[in-house]
């Protein structure tokens, strides 16, 4: 799109977002179905948070509205690792390998959101 500064797509925090929202619609395909309303709905919710924040926030107009939707995702991030965490504890569901993406993307945005004068 003409105009825009970033074009999310092409932006490494974004895929790896992604990456982390498909991987968690595997894990909570493997919650029980009476969780359908509940925890998996939730973390199905903030992993698809992540990288749609970092979307929307790179069609805004500058570099301090895309700082506030990075917050948003990262927010989210730290939101989903904790209903990870749960799910694990719970339900006994291995979560290492999502988690090691999460930390990986909470800390490509950090070093984003420096990258735009944060």
């Amino acid at each position: 799109m003409a105009g825009l500064k970033h074009n999310f797509r092409e932006l490494k925090i974004w895929q790896v977002a992604m990456k982390v929202a498909k991987m968690t619609y595997d894990v909570t395909s493997k919650l029980p179905v009476e969780e359908k309303f509940g925890l998996k709905s939730q973390m199905n919710r903030s992993a698809v948070s992540v990288p749609s924040n970092i979307a929307e926030g790179s069609g805004r107009g500058g570099n301090k509205e895309f700082q506030h939707f990075l917050n948003i995702a990262i927010s989210s991030s730290f939101e989903l690792e904790t209903q990870l965490l749960l799910a694990k504890d719970i339900f006994d569901i291995e979560v290492e390998l999502i988690i090691e993406q999460i930390h990986e993307t909470q800390r490509m945005i950090a070093g984003f959101k420096k990258s735009l004068g944060a």
